[in-house]
């Protein structure tokens, strides 16, 4: 890597650091009681996203035009962790729904064998198809704001929420990749990935990038690739490092779970989808009085 594009993927990261401070202060604020994994609800059920796709759909209490994000799982399929991610959002005011790719197959966090070998049997091309399909479904939804859809995507699917923001540019207002493996995959690589960094031209939605310090998973010069691809085609990008954190430390199902990073990274969540997926409240200034 040249040393401009080095320095100008440090001077973004650097800039988004403020960025993201100032939406978890924001989201501090805004939420005065986080909903956790332990104190999730269950507000969703089971439905046929299409006619050959089976998924998790949550909605938030009350009426109204609701903001959604698609949530894609992780490597072991559509679990009770992936749905309590979708229980969480509804309880933060966000519809959620995750499309299930491996149609009703799931893998213990032990298996990793059966679960890897699910993954390289995905296609890119496939896969973004569910994805689109989950878009259609919420835009015929009359609860949901159809100008309001994120992405949030862990571990497998962090890497396709990346994709996701490229794929779908117009529709997808937003997108979080946690600890997205094989964004900038190498040439073949034992999980059959390609790089996605050729995509990022045709992206147009804010980026948020969740990483773990202790990932074993990805090297840290693949964050530095991926943040100097984003600068030189100025994309507008958050990329997170947690100290003391490793690859799934959001789940509390896994060995790495960090509670202390995961806290700290919903908040950050929550805040990064209220600035870009809910309207924007206009401010009016009333006329200075004058007295007789």
């Amino acid at each position: 890597m040249k040393r401009r594009d080095i320095l100008l993927g440090a001077s973004s990261i650097a800039t988004a650091a403020v960025i993201a401070n100032s939406q978890l202060s924001a989201a501090k604020q805004a939420d005065s009681k986080i909903p956790t994994v332990a104190t999730a609800a269950s507000l969703g059920k089971n439905i046929q996203i299409a006619k050959d796709l089976p998924g998790y759909y949550a909605t938030p209490t009350g009426t109204g035009k609701f903001p959604a994000v698609i949530v894609l799982m992780e490597a072991f399929g559509l679990n009770k962790w992936c749905k309590s991610i979708c229980d969480r959002l509804a309880q933060s005011g966000f519809a959620a729904i995750a499309p299930d790719f491996y149609r009703g197959t799931t893998y213990a966090y032990t298996d990793i064998t059966g679960a890897v070998a699910k993954l390289k049997s995905l296609n890119d091309n496939a896969v973004m198809s569910d994805v689109g399909k989950s878009i259609d479904f919420l835009t015929g939804r009359s609860e949901i704001n159809a100008n309001g859809i994120g992405v949030i995507g862990f571990c497998m699917g962090g890497r396709y929420a990346f994709l996701t923001n490229a794929s779908y540019p117009t529709k997808i207002k937003a997108a979080i990749s946690f600890y997205g493996g094989g964004i900038d995959a190498a040439p073949g690589n034992p999980l059959g990935q390609k790089s996605l960094l050729n995509r990022v031209a045709a992206m147009q939605s804010p980026l948020m990038l969740m990483y773990g310090s202790e990932d074993q998973m990805i090297a840290a010069d693949e964050h530095g690739r991926v943040a100097a691809a984003l600068s030189k085609a100025k994309k507008r990008y958050i990329l997170n490092l947690f100290p003391k954190a490793g690859h799934g430390f959001m789940s509390d199902r896994r060995e790495n779970y960090a509670p202390e990073a995961a806290a700290e990274a919903w908040l950050m969540t929550t805040g990064f989808f209220s600035q870009n997926l809910k309207p924007k409240k206009v401010k009016t200034t009333q006329p200075p009085t004058t007295e007789r």
